[in-house]
């Protein structure tokens, strides 16, 4: 929850209208615009996790999962 003003005690979920705690990291990229290191993050509640996962994959991007916090520098 948030008050005006107050810093996130947790990240939300990147799926639309998701409000759940986000406990895994989707780590994916474009690789038609995107180099190896720049690596762009959803992050995922345990619901929506393979949703976004496999959204990403379907357009053969390169994809990871990992939880949430750990960083992924390339792809």
């Amino acid at each position: 929850m948030l008050g005006f003003g107050m810093t996130p005690v947790y990240a939300e979920c990147s799926k639309s209208g998701c409000r759940e705690e986000a406990k895994w990291a989707v780590n994916w990229r474009n690789p038609r615009i995107h180099a190896e290191d720049r690596v762009k993050t959803w992050a995922a509640c345990d619901e929506h996790r393979d949703e976004l996962h496999d959204f990403v994959q379907a357009r053969d991007f390169p994809v990871s999962i990992t939880p949430f916090g750990i960083e992924v520098e390339k792809l």
